[in-house]
C-alpha cells in the first residue's frame, strides 16, 4: 500500500525511497521471544567465526613453524613439498575429527560420585575408546529457576580457556533438551575434605605441600582474570598420585582487570540471610569457640552440608558476606581458612548455626582464636593471620610472590611441585576405583540410554536460548595427528602446537589417526 508520504507499506515494514527498510517500533520482531532468539543466534554465529578464525591462525602458525624447521634442517625442496603435503592431509583429518558431534549417547554412564543442588557428577566411559571421564550433569530447568545460567556459563568458559596442570581438564561440553554436560578428567584420589575426615589434622609438612599446590592452582585462574569465590576443601581434588587440582568453577567470575571489584547488589552467593546489620551484631552468645560435642556434630554433618542447597559459609571472606566490592584477594582468605582447618581440625569460624558463622567471620578480629592443642609453629600461625585479615594487609593482594616468600614455605620447590612425589598418595586400585568418594544410591534408577542430542536448530526452544555457545570440544592438534600410543603429556599450559613438536613425534609416512582416537586423554 502506498502512503501519502511516498512510503510503500508492506505489512509491518516501511520502504522509503532512498532510505531502505524501516521497522515500526511496535513491529512483532521486537517481542521478547524474538529478541532472545536473535541474541542466541548472534552468540552462536560469533562463537562459530571466533573458533574458525582461531583455527585458521593456528594452521598458519604450524605451517610457518614447519617451514622454519625444514630450512634449519636444510632439507631438499622435494622433501619440503612432501612434508607440506603430509601436514595438509593431517590438518584436513584433524578438522574432520573436530566437526564430529559429541553427545550423551557417546558415553556409558557409570557410578555417581557426587551430588549437588543442580545436578550430579558421575563416572562415565567413552564408548569408542573405553576411556574413563567424570561427567557433570546439570538440569537446565533448575539452573534457570535459580538464576544460575551465568554461573554455569562462567564455569564452562573458564575450563575451556584455562589449560593448566593445576586445574581439572575439560574435554567436552554439550547439551540435550533437559541437561547440560561437562565431560572432565576423572581424578580418583578424592578431595581434601575426604582426606581431612580420615586424618582429622595434617602434619605441617603435608599441609605445606597442599597449601603450596593450592596457591599455584588459584594463581593459575587469577592469571586469566577469574575469581573462584568458592575455594573449600571439597573443591580441591587429588589425582591418583596425590597431586592437587582445583575444580568446581560454578561461582567463578571474570574480571576486566586484575584490580577491579565486583559489587554484589543483585547477586547472592548463598541461601543464607546475611544482611550487614545482623552479621555485624554482637548479640550472639559468647564464647565464640564451639564446645567439643558441637564440634564433633559439625564434623559428622559436614559432608551432607556440602551437598545441600545451602552450602557452607565457613571459607567465605567477610567482604563477600557483606556484599561489598571485592576482588581476587577473597580467594586467599578462603585458603587461610582451609590451612587453619588442616592444622587445627576444623575451620576457624565454624558453627552449627550459619548466622553465627557469618558473625564470627565479620568479627574476625575478636573471633580468630588458636586452641592450645594441637600446637602449630609460629610461622604457620603468622601465615594464617596474614590471610585471615583485612584486604589491605592480606598476603596475595599485591601478587602471589609475597605469599611464596613467606617463611613457612621456606624450601618449597615451587617450579617442581607437580614433578616431585606428593606428600600423600591415595589408595587407587584402577581406573574405575571410587573408594575415595562417597557412595550414592541410584534413587532415580539407571541412567537413560536414549540419545537426546539433535541438531542445534532443534535446540532453539525458549529455555535453550540461554545456553547457546555451551558446546566445547578440546582442541589438541598434537594428539589428533600423532600415532596412537605415544605419550604426549605436558604439565605446562598448552600453546599452539608447533611442527617442531609434531615432526619430533610423528612418522610422516604413518596413516592418519582413526576417528575413535580423538577422545583419548592428552
Amino acid at each position: 500500500m502506498d502512503g501519502g508520504d511516498g512510503t510503500v507499506r508492506l505489512g509491518a515494514l516501511n520502504l522509503k525511497a532512498g532510505r531502505g527498510l524501516d521497522l515500526d517500533p511496535d513491529v512483532s520482531v521486537s517481542s521478547p521471544v524474538t529478541r532472545q532468539k536473535a541474541a542466541a543466534a548472534k552468540q552462536f554465529i560469533e562463537n562459530h567465526y571466533k573458533n574458525y578464525l582461531q583455527g585458521l591462525q593456528e594452521r598458519k602458525e604450524r605451517r610457518r613453524a614447519l617451514q622454519r624447521r625444514a630450512e634449519e634442517a636444510k632439507v631438499s625442496s622435494e622433501e619440503q613439498e612432501e612434508m607440506m603435503r603430509n601436514l595438509e592431509r593431517r590438518e584436513t583429518e584433524y578438522m574432520r575429527l573436530q566437526r564430529r558431534k559429541v553427545g550423551i549417547d557417546d558415553f556409558e554412564q557409570l557410578t555417581v560420585i557426587g551430588k549437588g543442588a543442580f545436578g550430579e557428577v558421575r563416572l562415565c566411559r567413552a564408548k569408542s575408546t573405553g576411556e574413563i571421564f567424570a561427567m557433570k550433569k546439570l538440569k537446565k530447568s533448575e539452573m534457570l529457576s535459580r538464576g544460575q545460567v551465568e554461573h554455569v556459563r562462567s564455569e564452562r568458559n573458564l575450563l575451556a580457556e584455562v589449560d593448566s596442570r593445576c586445574i581439572v581438564k575439560l574435554f567436552y561440553s554439550f547439551q540435550d533438551s533437559d541437561f547440560l554436560y561437562l565431560i572432565m578428567e576423572y581424578l580418583p584420589g578424592g578431595d581434601i575434605m575426604t582426606l581431612l575426615m580420615r586424618e582429622d589434622i595434617l602434619s605441617e609438612d603435608v599441609a605445606r605441600f597442599y597449601v603450596a599446590e593450592s596457591i599455584l592452582a588459584i594463581h593459575s585462574i587469577h592469571q586469566h582474570n577469574y575469581i573462584h569465590r568458592d575455594i573449600k576443601p571439597d573443591n580441591l581434588i587429588l589425582d591418583k598420585n596425590g597431586h592437587l587440582k582445583l575444580s568446581d568453577f560454578g561461582l567463578c567470575k571474570p574480571l576486566d582487570d586484575k584490580y577491579s571489584t565486583i559489587l554484589l547488589e543483585d547477586e547472592n552467593l548463598t541461601s543464607q540471610d546475611t544482611n550487614e546489620a545482623e552479621v555485624q551484631s554482637g548479640s550472639a552468645r559468647p564464647p565464640w569457640l564451639m564446645p567439643k560435642e558441637q564440634l564433633q556434630q559439625w564434623k559428622r554433618n559436614r559432608r551432607a552440608l556440602a551437598y545441600s542447597t545451602v552450602g557452607t559459609l565457613d571459607y567465605m571472606a567477610p567482604e563477600v558476606l557483606l556484599k561489598k566490592g571485592y576482588g581476587m584477594e577473597c580467594d586467599w582468605w578462603s585458603l587461610g581458612a582451609i590451612m587453619y582447618e588442616m592444622l587445627i581440625g576444623y575451620p576457624p569460624f565454624c558453627s552449627d548455626d550459619p548466622r553465627i558463622t557469618c558473625r564470627k567471620i565479620v568479627n574476625w578480629r575478636t573471633c580468630l582464636k588458636f586452641p592450645e592443642e594441637p600446637k602449630i609453629s609460629p610461622e604457620a600461625k603468622d601465615l594464617i593471620c596474614h590471610l585471615l585479615c583485612d584486604v589491605e594487609t592480606r598476603l596475595g593482594t599485591r601478587g602471589v610472590e609475597e605469599l611464596k616468600a613467606h617463611p613457612w614455605f621456606k624450601g618449597v620447590p615451587w617450579e617442581k611441585l607437580y614433578e616431585i612425589e606428593a606428600a600423600y598418595k591415595p589408595t587407587v586400585t584402577g581406573d574405575l576405583d571410587t573408594q575415595n568418594f562417597e557412595k550414592f544410591p541410584e534413587i532415580d534408577g539407571p541412567p537413560s540410554s536414549i540419545p537426546e542430542v539433535g541438531p542445534w536448530r532443534k535446540m532453539l526452544t525458549s529455555k535453550d536460548n540461554n545456553f547457546i555457545g555451551f558446546t566445547f570440544k578440546k582442541s589438541d592438534v598434537v594428539k589428533s595427528l600423532e600415532s596412537s600410543g605415544t605419550d604426549m603429556r605436558s604439565n605446562g599450559p598448552s600453546k599452539v602446537p608447533s611442527i617442531v613438536s609434531l615432526l619430533g613425534r610423528i612418522d610422516l609416512q604413518e596413516t592418519v589417526m582413526p576417528e575413535g582416537d580423538q577422545e583419548q586423554e592428552t
